[in-house]
């Protein structure tokens, strides 16, 4: 075989192993529509997201301590919700912190700042995103916390450059998705989610990031947590 024929060979076997890592990327079209819905109501996924029954929820208070927050730090919560976690992050980086809750549906951006308000959390700005950034300024945080979002970045490349240019150099990104691994993840996640956890983690890796680690949350049995870095 011809060393040209051996580097075809490759790249194919390449896309075919890690889609979504090689060829054009893969993107989440669509999948963020109703979260646009002009007569969303964000109670309505209060009531859904916010139960104990969601894995992210009971182990909330674990994954805030994992993050490894500090009085005074600032961070972004991209694609904030309903505010699952702006409670214990504003506790966690205290009064001289700043959470930046960020999201890209204009009701729940809406339902933040109202949030924030009836909770006194005067260290959490609200702040609506587009489809292909954060909308942030250059170094605008120390922390990027992207929980059961990665899969909704509709323009990850872009996204994840607008990510990289927030932070500051040394800045870490913490990202706590879905496993989807098949014959072993429930349908629902293999069909929500277009790939798994070693392309999303070779796409962060593509924008620039390092990879740090894998952090053990006790109470996952179906996501996962991974440390990035800014270098």
């Amino acid at each position: 075989m011809s060393r040209s024929h051996a580097i075809l060979v490759l790249a194919l076997l390449t896309t075919i192993l890690l889609p979504g890592c090689a060829g054009t990327e893969e993107k989440s079209e669509g999948i963020n529509a109703k979260f646009m819905d002009p007569d969303l109501d964000p109670e309505d996924w209060v009531k859904r997201w916010e139960v104990e029954s969601r894995e992210i929820y009971a182990a909330r208070r674990e994954i805030v301590a994992a993050i490894g927050l500090a009085p005074g730090d600032e961070i972004a919560d991209v694609g904030a919700g309903t505010g699952l976690f702006t409670k214990p992050l504003s506790e966690a980086v205290g009064p001289h912190g700043r959470v930046l809750a960020i999201d890209i549906a204009p009701a729940f951006v809406k339902h933040l700042a109202e949030r924030a308000r009836r909770e006194g959390l005067d260290n959490v700005e609200a702040r609506l995103c587009s489809a292909d950034s954060v909308d942030l300024p250059e170094g605008a945080v120390e922390f990027a916390f992207v929980c059961d979002t990665y899969h909704h970045f509709e323009e990850p490349t872009k996204t994840l450059a607008s990510l990289y240019r927030a932070l500051r150099p040394g800045g870490r990104l913490i990202v706590v998705d879905f496993e989807r691994i098949e014959g072993v993840s429930r349908p629902w996640v293999l069909g929500h989610l277009r790939a798994g956890k070693e392309v999303f983690r070779a796409e962060i890796e593509k924008a620039g990031f390092r990879f740090l680690e894998e952090v053990t949350i006790a109470g996952f049995k179906e996501n996962y947590f991974l440390r990035f870095e800014r270098p």
